[in-house]
């Protein structure tokens, strides 16, 4: 299994929130290493490889999760889904539910 995370920076330099809670997440259920590269979308850069691979997969948000394996591909768009579904079977569906930010508004 080959996992792409796809993270956002900010116009300022910065990564987005939701990337770097992303990021801690996986690091706190000790997946973290799973994650087999790192791809960034730079905001306003449409050649960024982080943007191109959003505008392929048809996803607005980061971050999201490309993962390769003998089933072929599939993207994530919740760190939980992921979790849940590759690594974690416990992540329940309210903690799914808490992950949801009502300010997560917008494109990548």
């Amino acid at each position: 299994m080959h996992i792409t995370m796809v993270k956002k920076r900010l116009a300022d330099g910065t990564e987005c929130r939701k990337c770097a809670e992303a990021t801690a997440h996986l690091q706190s259920r000790g997946v973290w290493d799973r994650v087999d590269e790192v791809v960034w979308a730079i905001e306003h850069d449409p050649s960024t490889p982080g943007m191109v691979l959003g505008k392929r997969h048809g996803v607005e948000r980061a971050p999201f999760f490309i993962v390769r394996d003998e089933r072929g591909e599939a993207v994530y768009v919740s760190v939980l889904q992921l979790v849940r579904e590759r690594f974690d079977p416990a992540v329940t569906a309210a903690q799914q539910a808490q992950a949801i930010d009502a300010d997560d508004i917008g494109g990548i």
